[in-house]
C-alpha cells in the first residue's frame, strides 16, 4: 500500500520528441489525470530532441525557439484524460496548423494518478476541516488546495466585497495536509492562514478542499513530495518512477511549468 500510495500522489512527467510514442500509464485502481501540457520547442535542439539530422551551424541558429501549439492541453485531455494508460505518435498533424514548419518540436505532459475511488471535503476559511475514516482504515491524502480556484466554491460562496476574483492557492497545502494526516485514522486541521499562509490578496475568502481515499492497510512513511517532477532520461515512463536529470533539464522542467502557468 505505501509504494501504492507513494506512485499515486507523485507528479509524473513524460516527454517525446517528434516522431517518437508518448506513453502514459497509472497503475491499478487509478487513473490518468493530466494537469499541463507543452508542444513546441523553446530550448535549442542540441539540449532536448536533437534533430536526426546533420545541422550546420548556420542551421542551428535558424532554429524557432520560441514556437508552441496552444492546442497541447486539450489533445492530451482527449487521448489520455481517465484512463488507465494511453499511447499515441508525436508529430504536428496531431494538433492542428504547425507554427514552426522545418524545426523539430517535442510534447511534455505532465500528469497524476487518481484513485477511482476517492473522497472530497471542503472548509471554508477559518472551519476546521476533519477526515476521518473506518476503524482499521487510514487516510491517503491525494490532494489539497488551500486559497481560491477559479469556480469557487459551491460550500464557501464567495461574497463580492469590492476585491476581484482572483485564483490563488497555497504553495504548501498538499505537504502540510500529507504531515498531518497521511497513514492516520482521522485527523483535523484550521483552514486558516495561520496554518497555511495567505496566498490570496487582503480580503480574499478562501477554503480548503482536500481530496483522500480510506485504505486498511497503515502506511510505512509518509510520503515526501517537496521535489519537483523530472524528465525521463527516454521517450517512455518504463518504470512508473520519475527519473532524476541533470540541473540543465530540472531548469527547463521550472521554465517550461512557468510557461504552461503563464499561458
Amino acid at each position: 500500500f505505501a509504494g501504492y500510495i507513494s506512485q499515486v500522489l507523485k507528479n509524473y512527467t513524460d516527454h517525446a520528441c517528434d516522431g517518437e510514442y508518448v506513453s502514459l500509464r497509472c497503475p491499478h485502481r487509478t487513473t490518468i489525470s493530466i494537469q499541463s501540457s507543452f508542444y513546441g520547442r523553446i530550448v535549442p535542439s542540441h539540449q532536448l530532441c536533437p534533430s536526426r539530422y546533420p545541422h550546420s551551424y548556420a542551421t542551428l541558429i535558424k532554429e524557432d525557439v520560441a514556437c508552441s501549439v496552444g492546442t497541447s492541453l486539450q489533445k492530451m485531455l482527449d487521448e489520455c484524460q481517465d484512463r488507465r494508460s494511453c499511447q499515441f505518435l508525436v508529430n504536428s498533424r496531431l494538433f492542428g496548423t504547425d507554427p514552426c514548419p522545418g524545426t523539430g518540436k517535442y510534447l511534455l505532459v505532465w500528469y497524476k494518478c487518481r484513485p477511482n475511488e476517492y473522497k472530497s471535503k471542503v472548509a471554508c476559511e477559518d472551519d476546521k476541516l476533519r477526515l476521518s475514516c473506518k476503524k482499521s482504515m487510514v487516510i491517503a491524502i491525494y490532494s489539497a488546495i488551500f486559497g481560491r480556484t477559479q469556480g469557487g466554491s459551491l460550500e464557501c460562496p464567495y461574497q463580492n466585497l469590492g476585491v476581484p476574483m482572483i485564483e490563488c492557492q497555497s504553495a504548501t497545502a498538499l505537504q502540510l495536509m500529507i504531515k498531518r494526516c497521511h497513514g492516520k485514522r482521522s485527523c483535523s486541521i484550521y483552514a486558516s492562514t495561520y496554518e497555511f499562509g495567505d496566498p490570496c490578496y487582503p480580503g480574499i475568502q478562501k477554503h480548503l478542499n482536500v481530496i483522500y481515499t480510506c485504505d486498511n492497510t497503515p502506511l510505512l512513511l509518509p510520503v515526501d513530495e517537496t521535489e519537483p517532477p523530472g524528465l525521463s532520461s527516454s521517450s517512455s515512463s518504463s518504470s512508473m518512477e520519475p527519473v532524476g536529470v541533470g540541473t540543465e533539464m530540472a531548469l527547463l522542467s521550472n521554465i517550461l511549468a512557468a510557461y504552461a502557468f503563464i499561458t
